[in-house]
């Protein structure tokens, strides 16, 4: 069976607050826990009103002191934003508090806009050093050398697990190259997931971390009672995919009864092809849907994200997901 896991935004809906998209989160944190899923992961975006997850350790560190087992982590920290010394510090402190449950999954985009990058202080040529800043970052985590003068305190000798994340073949290939686990961000942006986990475990070269390849995907689902009831709940989603499109990342929208009032046949389709890696509807359906998708692309692991409206609804919708066999 694929292990399943939970990448929540933490996502803030109409008339509610940051505060409470928190709260929402961490009780789901405690659900996914007893419900067995493995990992729980938070992404970091900045100046969007909709995510609340902008503090990314900060939000782990509270999640992880809201359950007990189940891992938390990054999926993940833009490392172009931040030193990576900055990064090894924080969850070097994040794995001395809660050790064996952090994870640290590393992406080379911004995360945000080109004016926000500039209220961020980032250079803009940060991302070309990407695969230099993972090495850095993998060795201030890694044992102290002999001669070391720059030291993460605490992070030395703490061996944080890294995972590579992307939506390119260009991650694929360093993760292969590193010999690390992967993330592909096809909940957003499918087209090249095949290709990359391809390239991924044609490349793989074994590490102390990693002996064998080890991929994992990212895939909207949204599981409920009826087909019916499930494309409903999918249509915040998919007005969220449309908002995008026209320049607009507001707080998420309550679903709607006719998503074909909404867009347009452009947004539709820009929308579509962007949420294809998407399972909706019942638990039989959402079932067939998600096993076919692994028998073909041979995962190991699926990472879902289900940014539904309704608080009640997106837990029911956990719930159902872990009964199902995949």
């Amino acid at each position: 069976m694929v292990s399943l896991s939970i990448l929540d935004l933490v996502p803030v809906t109409q008339g509610k607050t940051p505060r409470e998209a928190l709260h929402n989160s961490a009780e789901l944190a405690r659900l996914a826990e007893g419900l067995g899923y493995k990992r729980f992961w938070v992404a970091e975006h900045h100046n969007m009103v909709g995510i609340a997850s902008a503090a990314t350790s900060v939000v782990i560190g509270y999640l992880a002191s809201e359950t007990k087992s189940i891992r938390v982590g990054a999926g993940g920290v833009m490392l172009p934003n931040h030193s990576p010394l900055v990064i090894a510090e924080q969850f070097g402190t994040l794995e001395s508090l809660y050790p064996g449950r952090i994870d640290l999954g590393l992406g080379r985009a911004p995360g945000t806009d080109q004016r926000t990058s500039r209220a961020l202080r980032v250079d803009p040529q940060a991302s070309e050093h990407f695969a230099q800043d993972v090495l850095e970052l993998q060795a201030l985590l890694g044992p102290l050398q002999e001669g070391q003068v720059i030291q993460a305190v605490p992070g030395t000798g703490l061996h944080v697990p890294l995972w590579i994340l992307g939506s390119s073949l260009f991650g694929a290939q360093l993760a292969a190259m590193l010999g690390l686990p992967y993330a592909f961000a096809s909940h957003f942006a499918p087209d090249l997931l095949e290709q990359a986990l391809a390239i991924y475990r044609a490349k793989f070269q074994p590490s102390t971390q990693c002996g064998i390849s080890y991929a994992m995907a990212g895939v909207n689902v949204v599981v409920a009672e009826t087909d019916e009831q499930a494309q409903y709940l999918f249509t915040s989603i998919q007005q969220r995919f449309a908002d995008m499109f026209r320049g607009s990342r507001g707080l998420l929208k309550p679903p709607i009864a006719d998503i074909e009032t909404y867009w347009t046949q452009s947004e539709k389709a820009q929308a579509s092809r962007m949420l294809s890696c998407s399972f909706v509807g019942s638990p039989k359906t959402v079932q067939a849907q998600l096993n076919g998708f692994v028998e073909r692309t041979k995962l190991d692991e699926l990472m879902v994200a289900s940014a539904i409206y309704d608080h009640r609804a997106r837990l029911k919708s956990y719930e159902l997901l872990a009964a199902i066999e995949i």
